[in-house]
């Protein structure tokens, strides 16, 4: 799984830390954090859950390109 560069600039753009997504959404910021760095696959309710928060769409966030 690669990194997930689009949280993080969606997160900067809101000025939000990844602990303080990770507490909106209801997961630890250790979760985030793997999740950022494409060492958690997370589910599609919590995809739709920082969507959700960061005000973007799950192709926004989670499309992976070929």
């Amino acid at each position: 799984m690669a990194r997930n560069i689009a949280i993080k600039v969606a997160r900067a753009e809101k000025d939000m830390t990844q602990k303080a997504l990770a507490e909106a959404v209801g997961i630890s910021r250790q979760t985030m954090n793997a999740i950022e760095q494409g060492e958690y696959n997370p589910t599609i309710k919590l995809c739709r859950s920082i969507c959700r928060v960061l005000g973007k769409s799950l192709d926004d966030l989670f499309w992976e390109e070929d």
